[in-house]
């Protein structure tokens, strides 16, 4: 889809289709306030009637309005007035983009953007409308053989800024949103493909071809170079699988070489039946979603590439598979990490913890500024937050405000949770320096704590995001979660969030 940003009035716009807003009692936005003038009060005539009560998510669409230039007219529901804050906004974007795109309406203008959102700039507004419509037009569906053509989809969406002066901020939001968007929609079909296509060697493969297109340095670890730096944990996992597991190093410089990247660490797990520990067989296919982790880190990196932010970015994916067999591990198995410290395995479908406690040590060599590992690591967590929040977790007060501080900021929400040392105890193992497990209770809390024995050199923080990463049910997918978090709170670090 192709965007522009223009400044005008509603009446004049000679558009396929002018979208504008209506709030609930039936109270138009200024530019359907403008239209309706233009029109002699024929939007006011048709909202007075019923057929738009300007309920959040809906729609009306209006053809030939006496007086206007336009085609079409696209009256959005708002919802209530002194409600409206970014998920109604993105809802309302959302809404109006799903229908134009089945309209006919080659092209449009958007004057949603035009809307005040509690402190939030044009900037912001634009940059979330074109997240949430290039969201709204996403689509996979490279395996089906039959696809479904949309007969004349939306090619071209004009984004209205009131005053003229707002152009350049809108151009930088326009910008930023297209980056962030295209890294949301990498991560949606990373997650989406098949087991049977992404598998540890194709996520090298892309990391590869990225690494090529924004010139990034890409190093990628065989199972010999893992042996050799000791990550016991992780090879452990992969040790029932065929497929070769990999360790992904992608790194960024977007500024001088003496300021410490903030490094990334995804979970890449491609398909996790549990190992020994085999998990139910119902709904075993969405086990392919155990590498969304990975699929937002580099979901992420490509979006700070193409803004050309002014960071360093370094991001490491641990890729295995966690299949059952001859050589699997078992539970009861002791393993020595790349730390050096001793783990018992009580349940080998604790394994993300496993993959990930040897890259977040392998992260060391970076010095990194501050380290966050991505992962769907934890029914428990989705138990605690279902698929609102993602959990958030770190060794820094500081650090936990600024992560959900940029959730709030992207509408893309994470919770502080708590990672205290009475938790600890949950791991302690007989034989070993810890369990992979620490029970039935708190376990995400104690996941974290398993991670936090490998972090306290530096600022971490940990997403668990495993209730955020994909849908179930009839809209099931990935979702690109959290791209729009992680981007923002990177922006936000390299002064770029306006």
């Amino acid at each position: 889809m192709e965007f522009s940003i223009k400044s005008g009035s509603p009446e004049k716009q000679r558009s396929a289709c002018v979208v504008v807003g209506v709030f609930e009692s039936r109270k138009l936005t200024l530019p359907a306030e403008l239209l309706d003038k233009a029109a002699g009060g024929h939007i006011s005539d048709i909202v007075r009637r019923g057929d738009m009560e300007g309920k959040s998510g809906t729609t009306l669409l209006l053809h030939s309005v006496p007086g206007t230039l336009c085609d079409r007219i696209l009256l959005v529901g708002l919802g209530k007035e002194k409600e409206f804050r970014e998920k109604e906004f993105a809802s309302a974007v959302r809404s109006a983009v799903k229908v134009l795109n089945e309209t006919g309406a080659f092209d449009a203008t958007l004057f949603l953007t035009e809307l005040p959102v509690r402190k939030h700039s044009i900037t912001w507004r634009v940059r979330q409308t074109v997240i949430a419509a290039l969201d709204a037009t996403y689509k996979f569906d490279q395996f089906k053989s039959k696809k479904e053509e949309i007969r004349r989809p939306l090619r071209k969406l004009t984004i209205s800024v009131e005053r003229r002066n707002e152009l350049a901020p809108a151009e930088e939001g326009l910008l930023q949103g297209q980056a962030i968007a295209e890294g949301v929609a990498l991560t949606k079909t990373l997650g989406n493909l098949p087991p049977n296509i992404c598998h540890p060697t194709y996520l090298a493969e892309q990391a590869k071809g990225m690494a090529a297109t924004f010139k990034l340095d890409c190093e990628i670890l065989e199972r010999e170079d893992m042996e050799k730096l000791g990550m016991h944990s992780l090879l452990a996992v992969a040790r029932g699988s065929h497929q070769p597991p990999k360790l992904i190093v992608l790194s960024y410089k977007g500024t001088k070489a003496s300021e410490k990247p903030v490094v990334l660490v995804g979970k890449g797990v491609t398909f996790d039946t549990g190992g020994i520990s085999l998990k139910p067989g119902a709904e075993m296919d969405e086990m392919k979603y155990d590498m969304c982790g990975a699929a937002s880190v580099l979901g992420t990196m490509q979006a700070v590439a193409r803004m050309a932010l002014p960071i360093n970015l370094t991001v490491i994916v641990p890729a295995t598979e966690n299949m059952p067999g001859g050589n699997a591990t078992r539970p009861g198995d002791i393993v020595t990490s790349m730390s050096g410290q001793t783990i018992e395995i009580l349940n080998t479908d604790a394994e993300g913890r496993l993959i990930l406690c040897d890259a977040l040590t392998y992260a060391e060599r970076f010095d990194p500024d501050t380290l966050i590992d991505v992962a769907t690591l934890t029914g428990a967590c989705v138990v605690a937050l279902g698929s609102v929040a993602t959990g958030l977790f770190a060794n820094k007060d500081s650090l936990a405000r600024d992560l959900q501080d940029a959730g709030e900021e992207a509408n893309d929400r994470a919770w502080h949770m708590p990672l205290w040392d009475d938790y600890q105890d949950l791991l302690k193992s007989p034989f070993a320096d810890m369990a992979n497990i620490g029970g039935r209770w708190g376990g995400a809390i104690s996941a974290a704590c398993f991670l936090s024995r490998f972090t306290k050199k530096f600022d971490w923080a940990h997403l668990d995001i495993a209730g955020t990463a994909w849908k179930s049910g009839a809209d099931k997918g990935a979702t690109g979660r959290p791209v729009p978090l992680l981007t923002h709170y990177l922006l936000q670090r390299a002064g770029k969030l306006n």
